[in-house]
């Protein structure tokens, strides 16, 4: 009798475990070696694991990612072109640090322009691309900054488009993050960060890229390192695996070999812990809602199902979904109106939301639109 009594409370435990939210095993601290960290899955913007993301700190060359993502939007939209010829200013020429000893009045075109600045990392070739989208390395550091403003990158302030150390040239892990996230949806970008070895000036300028993880670690696709003597040893590392997309942001660390190590141990956090999936939209979810007051009686529905849901690994096939309608609508109806919604659970976690819309507009009732339609009717009867 008392095995029996042990058995249903053990049973009974084990349902009420089942029913809790379910979360990934905790990363300590103490196994990521920087001051400043972040973690974040791309598709879906979810963080994962977060270390004073929001301190501000200096990130030397990471701040190219934003240099970047103003090319790219260039490249998109039809301003510039990859074979546009880019001539060096003598300001450009002038930077330090990291750069291809470009000279005043040297040429290259913006692909080779962006393979230094990607591969290298050099100060002049990110300077002479943005005096070529802006007109002055002024006007583009406005439009970082606007950018960044547009994001919400609230901890960041850009004083240059390179990197290098200069007084109240701030931002976060986090914000690192945001920026990369969007400009890793330039899928162009990652011809040049995945790119571990390539040549200039007819192969008499060798380009080893930075990111050493590009040798190390499995599924990685870039995005970009920094170090100077304010920021230490920096990187906002991307990878994939099985349509998880993580971003790796580590500011501060000590030096290259801590820098690397701290990524690492975040990115095989993600893919240990996490997986992406679509939810189908359930075969009964759509039918048609009743109109009250329209020249029709119902309206027919769609639902645009796009986007991820990121949940613990192993448990996608434990998302339920629920579908909710309103009883009816009312006349007008517009195309694209809420009628309803599908939403998925996982345990007592909502995950992700849907909403179902009308399909088309209803008109409402009136007398003067019958009239219209019955007169219509009857010149096609004569």
């Amino acid at each position: 009798m008392m095995l029996k009594k042990l058995s249903a409370c053990f049973l009974s435990f084990l349902i009420l475990i089942s029913a809790l939210p379910v979360r990934a095993a905790a990363l300590a601290d103490t196994e990521v070696k920087a001051p400043s960290a972040l973690l974040m899955e791309a598709q879906t913007g979810k963080i994962l694991y977060e270390k004073n993301a929001h301190e501000k700190r200096a990130c030397a060359s990471i701040t190219k990612v934003m240099t970047l993502l103003l090319v790219m939007e260039a490249l998109d939209s039809g301003k510039i072109k990859l074979t546009d010829i880019v001539s060096t200013s003598e300001h450009a020429a002038s930077m330090g640090g990291s750069d291809i000893w470009l000279k005043p009045g040297e040429t290259m075109s913006v692909d080779d322009m962006l393979k230094a600045t990607v591969i290298a990392s050099a100060n002049d070739a990110a300077v002479a691309l943005a005096e070529f989208v802006a007109g002055s390395e002024d006007e583009f550091l406005q439009q970082m900054n606007e950018k960044a403003k547009e994001l919400g990158m609230k901890e960041t302030t850009f004083k240059n488009c390179n990197g290098l150390d200069e007084d109240g040239h701030v931002t976060s892990a986090y914000d690192v993050a945001v920026m990369s996230r969007e400009l890793t949806k330039h899928k162009k970008i990652f011809d040049y960060t995945k790119t571990w070895m390539d040549y200039l000036r007819d192969g008499k300028t060798q380009l080893v890229n930075t990111n050493k993880l590009l040798k190390s670690y499995s599924g990685i696709t870039g995005l970009k390192t920094g170090t100077t003597g304010k920021a230490g040893s920096c990187i906002t590392a991307t990878a994939e695996r099985d349509g998880v997309q993580l971003i790796a942001v580590v500011l501060g660390s000590s030096n290259t070999k801590d820098r690397f190590a701290a990524a690492a141990t975040l990115l095989d956090y993600g893919f240990s812990n996490w997986a992406v999936t679509t939810p189908a939209i359930p075969n009964d979810a759509l039918h048609p809602v009743p109109v009250t007051n329209g020249m029709s009686s119902e309206v027919e529905t769609v639902c645009a199902a796009d986007g991820s849901i990121l949940v613990p690994k192993g448990k996608q096939k434990d998302i339920k979904s629920k579908v909710t309608y309103q009883e009816s609508v009312a006349a007008p109806v517009k195309k694209g109106q809420v009628v309803g919604k599908i939403t998925y659970t996982l345990g007592n976690d909502v995950v992700k939301e849907y909403t179902i819309n009308a399909k088309n507009d209803v008109e409402q009732i009136s007398f003067s639109l019958v009239f219209r339609l019955l007169a219509k009717h009857l010149l096609k009867m004569y």
